[in-house]
């Protein structure tokens, strides 16, 4: 399964969460089970509409939601993530998937990523040999060429472009407010699984987009980052500045604070 893995930049541990996105109706039913769904959210300044030829620019704008940081025009970026920590909830004492036939996109496309920008390398990934060469080749000049995994791999695709209105009402509702920098971490937001199951199974009320543009904080690890915030007119956040409680930051790179904080 493709996965997202964090150590906790606050507390210095590696916290063996594994997380794995899934689209609304997945969620839905991950929490019907009685498992844990996070989250987790990121941030992109967006002063400037980047060029459609800029593909990478395209998909965060088509998996995001406008939003504002005080000044500064934003998009949020939110992934709903099974969270759970050693082995799969739904692995059976027998080894055997215990919801193989309901299984989310994201266990149907391994060893291929949700990124569509991240390589596929057999080295990094935990199948057999074997894998990749029967009863036909799954990668042919480093491109996914398994038709079902090709077929998951654009149903979770587009269902995160589906999910926008729904994530972003959600997060309002659940009173989700702050983001990590892109590429730099992740804000965790782990409400109770009763509120959260609500939410996602209400239909969001249709609103105005610019009219209805939330306001967020933007969460940071990392000095400059809080400094370049600050100089862009939007409200940052440093992450030690944030209380144990329902939330967390999951930073990518070791903590680098201010030198009023250092000490």
């Amino acid at each position: 399964m493709s996965d997202l893995n964090f150590s906790c930049t606050q507390c210095g541990k590696c916290c063996h969460d594994l997380r794995l996105p899934l689209t609304r109706p997945e969620a839905v039913a991950w929490l019907q089970r009685g498992g844990t769904v996070e989250v987790l959210c990121e941030a992109v300044p967006w002063v400037t509409e980047p060029a459609t030829s800029d593909a990478p620019a395209m998909h965060k704008r088509q998996r995001s939601f406008p939003a504002w940081s005080g000044e500064l025009p934003i998009r949020v970026i939110v992934v709903l993530a099974a969270t759970f920590k050693g082995a799969c909830p739904n692995l059976g004492s027998d080894m055997r998937c215990g919801i193989y036939d309901n299984r989310p996109h994201v266990c149907r496309i391994y060893p291929a990523e949700v990124n569509p920008f991240l390589s596929v390398t057999p080295s990094h990934k935990q199948c057999p040999p074997e894998a990749w060469t029967s009863p036909t080749p799954f990668v042919r000049a480093n491109q996914i060429v398994a038709a079902q995994t090709q077929l998951h791999m654009s149903l979770l695709r587009h269902g995160e472009q589906l999910d926008i209105a729904v994530k972003a009402w959600a997060c309002k509702e659940l009173d989700i407010q702050s983001a990590s920098l892109s590429n730099e971490g992740f804000m965790a937001h782990c409400p109770s699984p009763e509120a959260l199951l609500s939410v996602l199974q209400q239909t969001p009320p249709v609103v105005d987009d610019r009219s209805s543009r939330s306001h967020w904080s933007m969460v940071t690890n990392q000095a400059a980052t809080f400094d370049a915030l600050c100089l862009a007119g939007a409200t940052p956040m440093y992450a030690r500045a944030i209380a144990d409680g329902p939330s967390r930051y999951l930073g990518f790179r070791p903590d680098a604070p201010p030198q009023e904080q250092s000490a």
